[in-house]
């Protein structure tokens, strides 16, 4: 095992630059430094290093950043998680079915929970399609509340302590949250968790989830999130719709996972 160190923080502030470009696919140097929550005279540097490693690039005609296609390499050597996706794609798309609204498989890696797949192009009721890759943030999503709430005690200490270690703006309060309430508990004992007006999504604000997890016999092999349009439910109403069929469709992906290992 590695020894507890510090990290370094110009390492994860480029990490965390490149991962708000390949969110947003397209940003300005503001938003960029503003998703990231890197400072922006560090941002503008850690983008002009990665232009000239040839991972990023300006538009032509205006003053926005996107990731090229060279950032593809830097997921060579990834198996990714091929019996989980096959298990849940059809559960999932079942349920979009059911529901009319996009449910994601997500799982953790990091500071971070990764799209592996979903329904949103199989729906109009959503405002963006989110594809393989996409990274939401483990403190703030409620796939990531479900993920360090089943998490073994000393996986969820190790990300929070993290965390910790990064020191990022916006980490302290979602941290205090985790530290000093009985947020997990209450998330286990409930089975799933919440948030309202999503902060991470390509439209802040306008879109709300329910994640549950998604069980490997007793450990958490990811979390399943159905998210709909934060003005068309309170979050009571979209419990009392969503709650069972999301539970189940975890059930059924939880029970081909076993059949097939």
């Amino acid at each position: 095992m590695l020894p507890a160190t510090i990290p370094i923080r110009a390492i994860s502030r480029g990490i965390a630059v490149l991962q708000a470009l390949n969110r947003g696919r397209s940003l300005s140097m503001m938003e960029i430094a503003n998703a990231s929550a890197v400072p922006y005279p560090t941002a503008c540097r850690i983008v002009q290093t990665l232009i000239l490693e040839n991972l990023v690039e300006r538009e032509p005609s205006r003053r926005r950043y996107r990731p090229t296609a060279l950032v593809q390499t830097l997921a060579h050597g990834f198996q990714g998680q091929g019996p989980l996706i096959q298990a849940a794609r059809p559960h999932i798309v079942e349920l979009t079915h059911l529901s009319s609204w996009p449910v994601s498989l997500t799982t953790h890696v990091g500071a971070s929970m990764i799209l592996r797949d979903s329904t949103h192009a199989l729906t109009s009721m959503t405002l963006n399609s989110y594809f393989p890759g996409y990274t939401l943030p483990i403190l703030e999503s409620a796939a990531g509340l479900v993920y360090l709430a089943y998490a073994p005690a000393d996986e969820r200490e190790g990300v929070l302590h993290s965390l910790e270690m990064l020191t990022l703006d916006e980490v302290p309060h979602g941290l205090r949250l985790i530290r000093e309430s009985s947020a997990t508990d209450i998330v286990r004992e409930q089975g799933y968790a919440t948030r309202g007006h999503n902060r991470f999504t390509e439209n802040p604000g306008k879109t709300s989830s329910i994640a549950v997890p998604v069980m490997h016999g007793d450990k958490v092999a990811g979390a399943i999130t159905l998210a709909f349009f934060s003005a068309a439910f309170g979050m009571d109403d979209a419990l009392a719709r969503f709650e069972k069929p999301l539970k189940r469709c975890a059930e059924r992906i939880s029970g081909d996972l076993l059949v097939a290992a």
